[in-house]
């Protein structure tokens, strides 16, 4: 592989060269992307840099693979407050019910189950993610280990949160269907005079649900601070704070190949569902950031942050269905998860800039480790019910049983990395990363009888991409990337798993970006071939896991954004994803699942938003999402019809009042939103239409 040679050539060639001065504000701007604070506009679409791709603020059109940045403008108004809410905007992305419990998503045909972060640190804790501390969210496409390590097969996750540096706020109340009364808080305030600021974000929710039992209960709370102990070091201190309590609501059974024909509402649990069938998680963190420039060419950063979790999670789900009969069964499980974890990432940033080329060089080092324990109780067959008509049971909250599961996992991670951003003359652009894992995994089981199970895992994920520009307004882009996906990953070890080496995926992917109307406009278009190999299945003969398994996505993305002067604002994408699992000797609901599509991932899909000001008080707007058929099971015998949903929103504002109404499924379309992706009797039905007034008030 000729990365390696070539990067290490380039190090070479940094220690024998010479830095020379540049504009120090500008260069100072891109040393210090960790405490850069930008003040969007609320009607800004456009996004014309990004961090997640790179780690370094850098132009999207000079980043050769596909980033999409859905900015707080569209998420206010949309009113976006969840990540499910946000990621409708990004082609490509599907959904996963995640257990009832946590944001779950796929992107270009593969699970994303543990690739969350917050401003690109690890976020893979399993819980639902609220929005008032996220200033945009950036969905950075494709293998991404070069930078944040194991995972990311189709891509990852990452929030940007907001950080001090203004005076004033603004506070939001709004209601809507199903009684959903939100507040939220905004405020902020500078205070010396060497730019230190302090933050505070805040949200409430209190809602029942379009889901019979359904309910939400939430509490959010983020103070920051920004300190600049001398001229050129600044340090960040963020600390977060989210209780969500919720109906654990895995969704429908299907019946002939389809989610069964039954009102929206209809519930397949116990009749006490919001006694015995809830989700409660309690996550905290702290971050600290330190930033120090040494001079205009030569930044350093460190991040720690610290995080704890806790899930108590009861549930009741839909089991096995007998078609012939017409019924269900039902199970029950008790869950409880505690873990907490640190990660640690120190980064020098160097620039160098000579006459022919000019070089950003990142080096990087991240230590973490994490506990995450897992108690589990589960029964099958607690009852059984009727198909269309479910009488539901009145259930004990325990499940009296012995665990089935009761372990400890202990992660560590140890990597380096690097990489480096050319400039080859006025034309052309390269970007080349290497990175090294020590990923060690250990599962202490309580249970008598299991072993305790132990591996590590040592891999290099590189990365390397070449962008043409031969106008301001043209890029062309070629790249190639690698990520290891190790057993356990994110969870427990398990006999069966603890000898098989990490599944390897790689993507190889081409592009284009433009801009039009002076920057107003950018258009961005991609095609890709993502290849996941090893991936673990099970024998149906022996039921050992093997590493035997190949899943492949063909695709096309193509994504837009505006933000024209008379008033236009335009976000907009589609994505044709040709996937199949090219290879395997696995079985399901008793058919080989070779050949088959992959779970979750829609032919096709895409997505439209519009809004309009005018008259300088008002603002309209509407949009469409499109999602095609998808498969509920590997063994593709139940399809989730496809479905297309359009919302609209108008917004009247006078002075620093405004008041804005949402109203979500214009049309009352019936769909499936999401489903479990491994059973195909666990299906959730989308909201029916509904609305949402806000009262927003700012000062």
């Amino acid at each position: 592989m000729r990365v390696l040679p070539l990067t290490l050539s380039l190090l070479a060639a940094l220690g024998a060269s010479n830095a020379s001065a540049g504009e120090a504000n500008a260069d100072q701007a891109k040393l210090l992307p960790g405490v850069k604070v930008q003040a969007t506009h609320p009607g800004d679409y456009h996004a014309s840099d990004a961090v997640s791709a790179t780690k370094i603020d850098a132009p999207l059109r000079d980043v050769p693979q596909t980033v999409n940045v859905v900015p707080a403008s569209v998420l206010r108004d949309q009113h976006a407050s969840s990540i499910q809410d946000a990621l409708k905007n990004v082609p490509g992305v599907s959904f996963s019910t995640g257990d009832g419990q946590r944001d779950q998503v796929s992107i270009r045909g593969f699970t994303a189950i543990a690739d969350q972060y917050v401003d690109g640190i690890r976020d893979d804790a399993l819980y639902f993610r609220d929005l008032s501390n996220i200033e945009r969210i950036e969905v950075l496409k494709g293998p991404a280990s070069v930078l944040y390590g194991r995972g990311s097969s189709g891509g990852l996750i990452n929030r940007i949160s907001k950080q001090p540096g203004s005076d004033g706020g603004e506070v939001a109340l709004s209601y809507g269907s199903w009684a959903d009364r939100r507040g939220e808080l905004d405020i902020g305030h500078r205070f010396g005079n060497d730019g230190n600021a302090w933050r505070l974000t805040g949200a409430m929710e209190d809602a029942n649900g379009y889901r019979d039992p359904q309910f939400l209960r939430r509490q959010a709370i983020a103070p920051s601070l920004l300190l600049h102990p001398g001229r050129d070091t600044t340090l960040l201190l963020q600390a977060d704070y989210l209780k969500d309590r919720r109906v654990t609501d895995f969704g429908v059974p299907a019946y002939q190949g389809r989610p069964v024909d039954v009102p929206r509402g209809t519930y397949y649990g116990a009749a006490n569902a919001r006694d015995v069938d809830t989700s409660e998680s309690t996550v905290k963190s702290t971050t600290a950031t330190l930033t120090h420039a040494f001079n205009d060419q030569l930044s350093l950063r460190n991040a720690l942050r610290w995080y704890g979790y806790i899930l108590d999670r009861n549930n009741t789900l839909p089991g096995n269905v007998n078609e012939k009969a017409k019924t269900v069964s039902l199970n029950r499980s008790n869950v409880y998860r505690q873990e907490h974890g640190w990660f640690n990432q120190t980064e020098l940033n160097q620039r160098i800039d000579g006459e022919a080329i000019s070089q950003s060089l990142l080096y990087g080092v991240e230590l973490g480790q994490q506990n995450k324990s897992l108690l589990n109780r589960s029964a099958s067959g607690v009852a059984t019910v009727d198909l269309f008509h479910p009488s539901l049971p009145v259930l004990p909250l325990t499940v009296a049983r012995a665990p089935a599961a009761d372990n400890l996992g202990r992660f560590k991670t140890t990597a380096f990395y690097l990489q480096d951003m050319l400039g080859l003359g006025t034309q052309w652009k390269a970007l080349l990363g290497l990175r090294y894992d020590r990923f060690e995994q250990e599962t202490q089981n309580h249970l008598p009888g299991q072993p305790n199970l132990s591996r590590t895992d040592t891999a290099w994920s590189p990365r390397a991409g070449l962008v043409w520009q031969p106008s301001a307004v043209q890029s062309y882009y070629v790249s190639w990337s690698r990520s290891f996906q190790p057993s356990g990953e994110a969870f427990a070890l398990a006999a069966n798993n603890v000898d098989i080496a990490p599944e390897r995926t790689q993507n190889t992917e081409a592009g284009a970006k433009f801009d039009f109307l002076d920057g107003r406009v950018t258009f961005t278009a991609s095609v890709f071939q993502l290849e996941r190999s090893g991936i673990k299945t099970t024998d149906p003969v022996t039921l050992k896991v093997l590493p035997i398994g190949d899943q492949r996505t063909r695709g096309v993305e193509l994504s837009a954004a505006a933000d024209l002067a008379d008033g236009w604002r335009i976000l907009a994408g589609y994505a044709f994803l040709d996937a199949r699992i090219t290879r395997s000797i696995a079985r399901d609901a008793g058919k080989p699942i070779q050949g088959n599509r992959p779970t979750l991932t829609p032919r096709n899909s895409g997505n439209a938003w519009v809004t309009r000001s005018f008259a300088e008080h008002w603002q309209l707007g509407g949009g469409l999402n499109l999602v095609g058929a998808r498969q509920a099971n590997t063994g593709n015998t139940v399809t989730l019809p496809g479905y297309v949903t359009a919302d609209i929103m108008a917004r009247y504002h006078t002075g620093p009042i405004s008041l804005q109404l949402n109203l979500t499924n214009l049309f009352d379309t019936r769909y499936i939103v999401s489903a479990h992706g491994s059973s195909p009797n666990l299906n959730l039905p989308g909201a029916p239409r509904a609305a949402n007034l806000t009262l927003r008030y700012q000062f």
